[in-house]
């Protein structure tokens, strides 16, 4: 590891409890916890010179992680990589999309490589699709009351406080509730199955509670028989008009610089505008603008060269990258016509033209979608969800 790494020049301390080792990519120390009486974080250990001993190696499992030599038997046992059993509702891509190979070209050209004529022509074809979108979303925070205690409690200091903030699952549960969370990518999610394992969990904890389960009390004329096939095959010609499936849609967007054309719900819209699967790909890339921690002065500019030579070193540092190197898509790497401020903005436009995409999917599909702002940019710059609830009046024929 680079010594540069550790004794930083003009930076403050790590926070206490957290790794000592500076990232040169995100000028800053490692947030990482640290074990007690450690100076660095597992990834960093090798920085340390009490750890140089033991040897760290990339764990053959997920090479964007590495793990100590003589742990290795006991690290594949539970390395969140390693092949898990496939649950019930998982149907390998059944949401995947339809490939379509002769859309994208094999090998497209970094942004880092287009030209400055080339970026140019991208940027206007951006904003000629995103005139007319509403770019000023509403803000809808809120806090739910399990949180609060916490919140307020002064032993918390601000790292706990967003942590806290961050936290959803686990604590809405009240008595009667049904609330499963299901580990699994959206890709391979079946959810007409996933809802039939719900109903049958739910029944067989009723039964166990000799309760009444809550199905037969809302399900109008509706046998619990009936309902579980509906869930089992998706047979959506036998659904009543007034029977909607799905009471509303929840999604904390994030991470669109993972987007692939083959998944996206958006093709349509896209194409009605001029727009196909190469300036998507583009614009998911360049929508990492708005997110990415850009740097603001000419001198953190000059030490790109310095952080490619690290990037081996830190690249593997809290959030996934997707694979591609500082000279994909960071703003460090791009032509200086732009300035930061308006990279931010084109990442942003870039977010909102993908999620509208998204919203007229909905639309299609008889919902009443919305994007608004869900929690403090400061807490996360990820902090848009989008939510759809059923239009009542539309049938299935109608909306599919």
């Amino acid at each position: 590891m680079a010594a540069s790494a550790l004794t930083p020049h003009g930076t403050a301390f790590p926070e206490e409890g957290r790794c000592g080792y500076f990232v040169e990519k995100k000028k800053r120390f490692c947030r990482m916890v640290v074990a007690a009486g450690k100076r660095f974080c597992g990834e960093h250990a090798g920085a340390s010179e009490e750890e140089n001993a033991r040897k760290r190696i990339l764990c053959p499992l997920d090479p964007k992680h590495t793990v100590y030599e003589d742990q290795l038997a006991k690290h594949l046992k539970k390395c969140n990589s390693r092949e898990k059993p496939k649950p019930d509702f998982f149907i390998q891509d059944i949401n995947a999309g339809l490939k379509d190979e002769t859309e994208i070209p094999d090998q497209l050209v970094p942004i880092s490589s287009l030209s400055e004529e080339q970026l140019e022509n991208l940027i206007k074809k951006l904003r000629k699709a995103s005139e007319g979108l509403n770019c000023t979303l509403k803000d809808q925070i809120m806090s739910h009351p399990a949180l609060h205690d916490a919140l307020n409690d002064p032993k918390n200091g601000d790292s706990a406080a967003k942590h806290l903030k961050q936290q959803v699952d686990g604590k809405h549960r009240k008595k009667n509730s049904v609330f499963e969370r299901l580990q699994i990518d959206i890709q391979h999610l079946c959810l007409n199955l996933a809802l039939r394992c719900l109903v049958e969990t739910y029944a067989a904890s009723c039964e166990e509670r000799n309760e009444e389960p809550l199905a037969k009390r809302i399900k109008n004329d509706k046998t619990e028989k009936e309902i579980n096939t509906l869930a089992k095959e998706g047979n959506e010609k036998n659904i009543p008009e007034k029977w909607t499936p799905v009471a509303g849609i929840v999604i904390a967007l994030c991470c669109h610089h993972r987007c692939d054309w083959r998944h996206y719900v958006g093709k349509e819209y896209f194409r009605a505008l001029g727009l196909g699967a190469v300036d998507f790909h583009y614009f998911q890339r360049m929508s990492s603008w708005a997110t990415c921690g850009m740097r603001k002065t000419s001198l953190e500019a000059s030490n790109i060269s310095t952080k490619r030579r690290d990037k081996q070193n830190d690249g593997s540092e809290e959030h996934d990258d997707g694979g591609y190197t500082i000279t994909d898509d960071s703003p460090e790497s791009l032509p200086g016509f732009l300035t930061v401020e308006e990279k931010k903005k084109i990442g942003h436009l870039c977010k909102l033209l993908i999620d509208q995409g998204r919203i007229k999917y909905l639309q299609q599909k008889g919902f009443s979608p919305a994007l608004q702002y869900y929690i403090d940019p400061l807490v996360s710059l990820e902090n848009v969800l989008l939510t759809a609830l059923p239009n009542h009046s539309s049938s299935p024929e109608t909306s599919a």
